[in-house]
């Protein structure tokens, strides 16, 4: 009953002391009455003693609890209050008592049917760091939840360069139903474990295995695009995201997908329904709590796709699991040969070239150190992680390009002087430590158009930047997107100058004013990973054609979701290199 109680709050507990009182009263007049009518006897006395003290006692605890639970919500309240004064200390927008800024999402949603809600909240926090730009940081409120945005180097340092800031905001919840707790979304205590175990997969070695994946997939990505060469301009966004899925999906869990060949996939248009969601919730508070999103259509929609997301995966991992206890390097008289026998994890893909699953399933048979669970979370995570903002980093990567047509025109001569006129063969390791200037347009664009626009952070303790104190429990984000138009640093910012990443060119810059793949000790553990993948599909694209945007940067309407992508996609023509010469 108590515990029954207990997690009923403090109401149940008035009506339990209600009714004490109530039980006592009754208790007291049976007593007068039996005292009247001379009929109490001992047994009947003993027992209405025990029954008063039933009650008194519960009386007591029930006043305790109350004491309790009035003192709790006086000390939160008191902490509240706290924050409050701390926060509205900082510089940003005047709020609402109980909305706080929502206001402003509101007054958003009434031009969704012209312009996306999306894109006009990017530009409002754009409007925002503007006019804040003076005290480098400022706060706004969602409800009674305070957050405060970081968008200079030196207070973004602050955050991500600190051992103890690294749980991620409440927003990426959200994400836990998909994605469960895994690298992305766990907290300190399994999150350090599992980034040390995973990190060696990353190791530059192991990756050169991959290059094959990246080869084929670039070609395929290539040769879909011949049918275009020299007609109408295309939206290559959609392309690209076949590319990288097929890419991601192979090297993650060691299957063919074939995105790119059937774009209509199930598993593929799950994928996006899912991520697409994400964002449609985050946007909306009231579809925060479960139950209301899962009453609404979108709510059963998303369960759905989720239901075949992890049903693939799972049957992936399990399938696996199944060829690797049929292998003879893994047969014994328990179904395993000796660990010594089992190569190590850091040397997973020395001898063949094995999957990101692979490691996960050595590991959970090896060491039962990951359930099957476990594994399926971290599959799902970078299948994440990595399909969409890789996607988008080339696809703003060759839209730049296209735009700037002397910036192609040194890409053009890096290639030509690497490959001669070879249009065809595969490109090595060597291929891609040679093309500097490509690099360094990749990097160029990636600052104007950072993949993840904001990185998330919760408090664990108070922190005091630019002389204001940031109070423990409060949401932070870094606003990537205007980190990087920071004019101290990146001077004419809105100009796309691949020069700016030479290595001359960078010398003594910030190191926490450029940061694609986040800083410090949650940085992306898969930031090499995606830099070949980005450098080598652009340069097989560019080998073979030259390329022409048709749209300036001035009509691209901004639309941050999972990524930050075009509202209406990026369309580029294709011409032959060999005939344009």
């Amino acid at each position: 009953m108590v515990s029954l109680l207990g997690t009923s709050g403090p109401f149940c507990w008035c009506l339990v002391l209600v009714l004490c009182l109530n039980q006592q009263q009754e208790a007291a007049a049976a007593a007068k009455s039996d005292l009247n009518l001379k009929v109490v006897d001992g047994e009947n006395d003993r027992w209405l003693t025990s029954t008063r003290t039933f009650w008194w006692i519960l009386t007591v605890f029930s006043l305790l609890y109350l004491v309790y639970y009035v003192t709790k919500a006086i000390w939160a309240f008191v902490c509240w209050k706290r924050k409050a004064n701390l926060i509205g200390k900082i510089p940003g927008p005047a709020s609402f008592l109980v909305l706080g800024n929502l206001n402003v999402l509101f007054e958003l949603r009434k031009y969704e049917k012209i312009i996306s809600t999306h894109t006009l909240l990017l530009q409002t926090m754009c409007g925002l760091a503007e006019i804040y730009d003076s005290a480098r940081i400022f706060r706004f409120w969602l409800g009674a939840r305070p957050v405060v945005a970081f968008f200079k180097p030196e207070t973004v340092e602050v955050l991500l360069n600190s051992n103890k800031h690294i749980d991620k905001s409440f927003d990426y919840t959200l994400l836990h139903p998909w994605l469960g707790t895994g690298l992305l979304t766990s907290c300190g205590r399994k999150w350090r474990p599992r980034r040390k175990m995973l990190t060696p997969a990353f190791h530059f070695r192991i990756l050169e295995d991959f290059v094959p994946i990246f080869n084929e997939q670039a070609q395929i990505f290539a040769s879909l695009l011949e049918k275009h060469v020299n007609r109408n301009p295309v939206d290559i966004v959609p392309f690209i995201t076949n590319c990288t899925l097929d890419i991601i999906c192979e090297t993650a869990m060691g299957v063919k997908i074939g995105a790119q060949s059937n774009s209509e996939s199930h598993y593929v248009r799950a994928l996006y329904e899912v991520g697409k969601t994400f964002i449609y919730r985050v946007v909306r508070p009231w579809l925060w709590i479960p139950l209301v999103f899962l009453m609404t259509t979108k709510g059963r929609r998303f369960e759905d796709n989720l239901r075949d997301l992890h049903n693939f995966t799972r049957k992936v991992i399990q399938e696996r699991k199944e060829e690797i206890q049929s292998e003879t390097w893994l047969e014994g008289k328990e179904g395993l040969k000796e660990t010594a026998d089992i190569p190590d994890a850091s040397h997973i893909g020395a001898k063949k070239r094995k999957a990101f699953l692979d490691l996960l399933l050595t590991e959970h048979l090896q060491k039962n150190s990951l359930s099957l669970e476990d594994i399926r979370e971290e599959v799902d995570t970078f299948m994440f992680e990595g399909h969409d903002t890789t996607a988008m980093g080339i696809a703003w990567s060759l839209y730049l390009i296209a735009l700037h047509q002397d910036v192609q025109d040194k890409i053009h001569d890096e290639l030509d002087f690497i490959f001669g006129e070879d249009r065809e063969r595969d490109l090595t390791t060597d291929d891609l430590k040679n093309m500097k200037y490509l690099e360094c347009a990749i990097k160029e664009a990636q600052r104007l158009f950072p993949s993840v626009p904001f990185i998330g952070r919760e408090l664990k303790e108070d922190v005091v930047v630019n002389g204001f104190t940031v109070p423990r429990g409060t949401t932070c984000f870094v606003f990537t997107y205007m980190l990087h138009r920071d004019k101290r640093t990146f001077p004419n910012p809105e100009a796309f100058i691949p020069e700016r990443f030479l290595p001359e060119n960078s010398i003594g810059r910030h190191p926490f004013s450029y940061v694609p793949f986040s800083a410090g000790p949650r940085n992306c553990i898969g930031q090499k990973f995606a830099l070949m993948e980005e450098k080598l599909v652009c340069a097989t694209i560019l080998r073979r054609y030259q390329l022409q945007a048709t749209h300036h940067r001035d009509h691209i309407r901004l639309k941050p979701e999972l990524v930050i992508r075009p509202e209406e996609g990026l369309r580029v023509r294709f011409i032959d290199r060999s005939t344009s010469k």
